[in-house]
């Protein structure tokens, strides 16, 4: 099993095993192991609460991958585990299922407690919060468009967005225009107008949604338009208007009879004055040259 698979099975087998409450009165994970040797000092620790893990990571950093590393990193993700609850609750009720929020905030726990660097002087926390933030952000862009839309076409919403309530802040009861929000943001204008259609992308209206402004139960699949077969009819008439010209006026006047008035084959025989199997061979190479001429002027 690789280094990278055993650290999702970890991720998960701790979300399943740990519900820590997060403040004073929370047990401490590693309390007994790396308390008695902690060297942060308190203004290093942006919250009182945080678990006392400098040295386990002073540790860690220094043990070879192999199961010892593996064990030191759940302790490591449990212990800091319920601040990545904290932070995944930070975007509750945004669409997205909180378990599933927890789960992609322990994935950048774990990622967290992998980069670490602790020789670089920081709190673990300044480095984490960060980390475990990004990953969350990253799982909403990836995950949450109901489009797929590139990430410039992303940020180009969300500043377009955050202009649009700037300037609606001020007073004005109109809408802004392009103008407005490119010198706002110092977009151009044609960056504007791709935030603003994907301001639109995000999330999807079901076809089976009733269509404002109408009276009746009327739904937006209602009003959708179907495809007319006769256009298709339009350009095969048209298309062979000109190969019919060059028939002889007795096949014109067969394929006339036949296709245009419905005749069959024995009553244009009577009219005529020719046997019912001419009329079929007269049928069948007018319309074998028809087909070849209209062919040939396609290509």
């Amino acid at each position: 099993m690789g280094a990278g698979v055993r650290r999702i099975a970890g991720v998960f087998r701790l979300l399943s095993a740990c519900s820590l409450p997060w403040g004073p009165s929370g047990r401490q994970p590693l309390e007994g192991v790396v308390s008695t040797m902690d060297t942060v000092t308190r203004k290093h620790r942006p919250h009182d609460d945080a678990p006392r893990t400098a040295a386990a990571f002073a540790r860690f950093s220094h043990l070879p991958d192999g199961p010892e590393r593996d064990a030191l990193r759940d302790e490591l993700v449990r212990a800091w585990l319920p601040m990545a609850d904290r932070i995944a609750g930070r975007y509750r009720g945004k669409g997205e299922p909180v378990e599933d929020l927890r789960q992609v905030a322990a994935l950048g726990l774990v990622k967290a407690v992998d980069g670490y660097d602790p020789d670089r002087g920081h709190a673990f926390e300044s480095y984490a919060v960060p980390t475990v933030t990004g990953e969350i952000k990253r799982h909403f862009r990836d995950h949450m468009w109901a489009l797929h839309v590139p990430r410039r076409v992303q940020e180009l919403r969300n500043r377009v967005r955050v202009a649009l309530q700037d300037l609606s802040a001020t007073g004005a009861e109109r809408r802004p225009g392009i103008a407005e929000i490119a010198a706002h943001t110092q977009l151009s204008e044609e960056d504007v107008r791709a935030g603003l259609e994907a301001l639109d992308s995000y999330a999807a209206l079901s076809l089976d949604a009733e269509s404002p402004g109408e009276d009746a139960a009327v739904t937006l699949a209602d009003l959708l338009g179907e495809w007319d077969a006769g256009f298709d009819l339009v350009v095969d008439r048209e298309a062979v208007k000109p190969a019919l010209r060059t028939l002889p006026e007795r096949e014109r006047t067969i394929l006339y009879l036949r296709f245009f008035r419905g005749m069959t084959q024995s009553r244009i025989a009577e009219q005529l004055g020719v046997s019912q199997m001419h009329v079929s061979r007269l049928i069948s190479n007018s319309c074998a040259t028809v087909r070849k001429k209209v062919l040939a002027d396609a290509a």
